[in-house]
């Protein structure tokens, strides 16, 4: 499966916070194997969180969604996903029952009496209205859950609650795909070469070597290499073969080569 992030937030866009999804996102899955397809941004506005919603569902993707999911009126996650999904919101059971306990955790916290029928626990409710048919995700943070539909889940945007939960998604509902993406990837550092006319050599190693991707990585001003490009080969399987073919096919370019490396 390929895998996406949306990430849901005026916040985010206007730069009044920093987003940190991407980056861990990133962390957790090649840390199992895998690796992120695709990533997109959405301010809080109903018809966009809408479209990306409904993209990520007929998408057949596993899709984590950050953000929205509250019971303020700039969250709109909840509602935007039962739109798209053509499906009705409702209190989920045991979403309810979660959101009792934590307000009932909080009130002996406090040293205050339990009251779940005051106006502001009523209101709490909402955070456990999902589209109807949706799968919990628990919250280890402060109970209130997460919500799935199929392989799109939905979650807060805190990190502190957020990457726990992309956790125990990923160990919980999906360790079959662990190691899926992992790669191998064999580079060299090449001086004094343009990319241009590099093309042709990197075409020929993909279309000879199945399985195999070429990447080509410039750079103008790096502190030790100066101008360069690294150029390298990578797949499943170590690409061993792939490399030095590219080695053979840049030093018969006349390229001037620098280190190596393999990852």
């Amino acid at each position: 499966m390929d895998i996406g992030l949306i990430i849901v937030g005026d916040e985010i866009l206007s730069g009044k916070r920093l987003d940190k999804h991407l980056s861990k996102c990133i962390e957790l899955l090649s840390a199992r194997g895998l690796m992120l397809s695709w990533a997109r941004y959405v301010g809080d506005d109903r018809p966009r969180i809408t479209r990306a919603v409904a993209d990520a569902l007929g998408s057949g993707d596993l899709v984590f969604s950050c953000g929205g999911i509250g019971a303020t009126p700039d969250d709109h996650t909840r509602q935007c996903a039962a739109e798209a999904a053509g499906l009705p919101l409702e209190l989920h059971p045991m979403a309810r029952d979660l959101i009792l306990e934590r307000m009932r955790d909080v009130a002996a916290e406090q040293g205050q009496p339990f009251e779940p029928d005051r106006p502001d626990n009523l209101h709490r409710m909402n955070m456990g209205t999902f589209p109807a048919g949706a799968q919990i995700v628990p919250n280890p943070y402060n109970k209130i859950p997460g919500f799935s539909l199929g392989h799109v889940h939905f979650l807060p945007g805190f990190p502190v609650m957020a990457w726990p939960m992309i956790e125990w998604l990923l160990d919980t509902r999906y360790p079959h795909l662990h190691g899926g993406a992992r790669q191998v990837e064999r580079s060299v550092i090449v001086y004094g070469a343009m990319e241009a006319s590099l093309t042709p050599l990197m075409e020929a190693i993909e279309a000879r070597f199945d399985g195999v991707k070429v990447f080509s990585l410039p750079s103008v001003d790096h502190p030790q290499h100066g101008r360069h490009i690294e150029l390298g080969v990578k797949s499943a399987v170590d690409p061993l073969h792939a490399f030095a073919a590219l080695r053979d096919g840049l030093l018969a370019h006349g390229a001037r080569l620098g280190p190596e490396m393999v990852r």
